[in-house]
């Protein structure tokens, strides 16, 4: 479908057949979010019959995303992920509960959902953290992400500082 709100690039999931049900779950989550809209494709196609095909648009965070459900094809896997950047422990507590439920915990900060898409639920300095030019700094850094399944701030900034 054509944006019709002048978006140049948005991401797009393709579900089985969740992708309203997934959009109502993640705009339940985050702020300025919501379901904007559900599609139904009004013809036949390979996915099937008229009706059947869904197309979701919602917005995350005030960002445009789309979802389609449309039969299976191929699975979620790692190879794409959403990062979600969380000001503190509190937020990022927060986000990472909410997205758990019903998915599964998985190492350095990542899980996936109820729906098998991969989360990243990481504080907002990680990337300043990683990327230190100070390299044994970036390296407690990472060293302490790696032991690590839910990001713990505190631990993470005290790698960092060197405590």
């Amino acid at each position: 479908m054509a944006s019709t709100r002048g978006d140049k690039i948005f991401p797009h999931f393709w579900y089985v057949s969740e992708a309203e049900d997934a959009a109502k779950f993640y705009a339940s989550i985050f702020p300025d979010s919501r379901v904007d809209r559900v599609v139904a494709l009004p013809v036949d196609s390979p996915s099937g019959p008229a009706g059947s095909v869904k197309v979701v648009d919602f917005t995350l965070f005030g960002k445009r995303f789309q979802a389609m459900s449309a039969g299976p094809l191929d699975p979620f896997n790692h190879a794409i992920s959403m990062v979600v950047l969380c000001e503190d422990q509190a937020e990022l507590d927060k986000y990472w509960s909410a997205l758990l439920k019903g998915g599964q915990a998985e190492a350095c900060g990542w899980l996936k959902d109820r729906y098998g898409v991969s989360w990243q639920i990481v504080p907002r300095q990680m990337d300043e953290w990683m990327g230190d030019t100070n390299v044994e700094r970036a390296k407690r850094v990472a060293t302490a992400m790696l032991k690590m399944v839910k990001l713990d701030v505190a631990q993470l900034k005290a790698a960092h500082e060197g405590r």
